[in-house]
């Protein structure tokens, strides 16, 4: 299994695949459109591979808010189903670890559903634990991908 940084949209589509596992009616369009807005905005994804096969990918970006200065966030972290608990999910992890680190970031933030027990122990198990809620007034559900 190798990691690679994919830093294009054309990289970041060829993987609609393993993303549709966490948004199974994403569009290539809107995927594309998403993907547009956020590349110029530091965003990247890491994918474990093996051979050409996408086992595991996850977005990352950087950013500077008041309460904890440079950090990186991890988004839209999936492994595909048949391949976890075998490590992936734990090879993107240290990745990111190391890229923050080389980024002089203070911390790594992240979201995770309420009800995503699965992903709160993984996290819980890689160092993570909750620091507040992240709370979200919809607007419009239609404009939503989940």
């Amino acid at each position: 299994m190798k990691l690679r940084e994919l830093t294009t949209v054309k990289e970041m589509l060829s993987q609609i695949g393993i993303i549709r596992f966490l948004y199974p009616n994403l569009s290539e369009e809107k995927y594309e459109s998403y993907l547009l807005e956020m590349v110029p905005h530091n965003y990247t994804q890491i994918a474990v591979f093996d051979n050409d096969v996408c086992l595991g990918i996850t977005g990352c970006w950087s950013a500077t808010k008041l309460w904890t200065g440079k950090y990186l966030e991890i988004d839209n972290f999936v492994v595909n189903p048949e391949y976890r608990s075998k490590g992936i999910g734990k090879m993107l992890t240290d990745y990111v670890e190391k890229k923050a680190m080389e980024q002089n970031c203070s911390s790594i933030v992240l979201d995770a559903f309420t009800g995503n027990f699965a992903a709160h122990r993984f996290y819980y198990n890689q160092g993570y634990s909750p620091k507040g809620f992240h709370f979200v007034k919809i607007l419009d559900e239609k404009k939503m991908t989940v």
